[in-house]
């Protein structure tokens, strides 16, 4: 019987213990938000992209999750959720501060093979002198973001005077 309340008490400290860590991580990062297709995930993250919203954003990358920048060397991948958040937070920083917060991205031509999405899409922002072009690969698997190839960046954008 004294094992049997052991055993028990045991369980109970470390399913306590589970929970706080669990919500600990959700306090740093939302918990990961699968889409029912691949289509879906990239409607989500343009979205989520298009209202800054970085705890959207950050739901739908897993801990392997890479970017690929242009520029092709090393330092143009960003590996990793802690990477990806910090690239987004600066992203979503207001223009005045040195982010793109009110850019808006449009898709103009999407092509999916297999579980990645190709997006040609057109970014207008009041703050930029021209509409930005660029396209995107988006790499999916089980709802989830995985990997993006972007040429966002190259050229570099056209800001208003």
């Amino acid at each position: 019987m004294r094992r049997i309340v052991l055993l028990v008490a045991t369980i109970a400290v470390l399913t306590g213990s589970a929970a706080q860590i669990v919500r600990a991580q959700e306090h740093e990062d939302p918990q990961l938000k699968r889409q029912p297709t691949p289509a879906a995930v990239v409607k989500e993250h343009l979205d989520a992209l298009n209202h800054c919203d970085v705890n959207r954003l950050m739901a739908q990358y897993p801990d392997s999750v890479h970017l690929f920048l242009p520029g092709g060397s090393a330092p143009n991948v960003v590996i990793g959720r802690t990477a990806v958040r910090a690239l987004f937070e600066g992203f979503c920083k207001p223009h005045a501060q040195g982010g793109l917060n009110g850019i808006k991205f449009t898709s103009q031509v999407v092509q999916q093979v297999g579980d990645t999405i190709n997006v040609q899409w057109v970014a207008n922002a009041p703050f930029l002198a021209e509409p930005y072009y660029g396209a995107d690969a988006y790499v999916t698997k089980h709802g989830l973001m995985y990997a993006q190839v972007t040429t966002f960046g190259a050229p570099p954008l056209k800001f208003k005077p």
